[in-house]
């Protein structure tokens, strides 16, 4: 049996605790790259920075669908979703997220 997976793996968790993904990195990256509005990031990973939901606000996010949304923000944040173990992000427009922000204050 091939220990190449365990190696692998191995490898992939070396990487990550030494990448310094952090939520403040991440926010910077994703309003550099998006001009996201509003970023919002939670480490769930309970600060390792392995595991991380997002809320990611942008004009860019106008005129595609949830999918499309979704390869936009892994392609800015690609080597930073190479070194973390999951990523969760949620993509509103500024008139999506504003709606969001009425509902929930109603």
């Amino acid at each position: 049996m091939s220990t190449g997976a365990a190696e692998t793996d191995t490898q992939a968790a070396d990487a990550a605790s030494t990448s310094g993904i952090t939520v403040s990195s991440l926010k910077k990256t994703l309003k550099e790259k998006l001009g996201a509005e509003h970023v919002d990031i939670e480490d769930m990973s309970g600060g390792c920075g392995q595991a991380f939901n997002a809320m990611i606000v942008s004009q860019q996010f106008e005129k595609k669908n949830t999918l499309a949304r979704h390869r936009l923000v892994n392609s800015a944040l690609k080597q930073e979703i190479a070194a973390i173990h999951a990523w969760t992000p949620k993509c509103f427009t500024p008139h999506e997220w504003e709606k969001k922000q009425e509902e929930a204050g109603a």
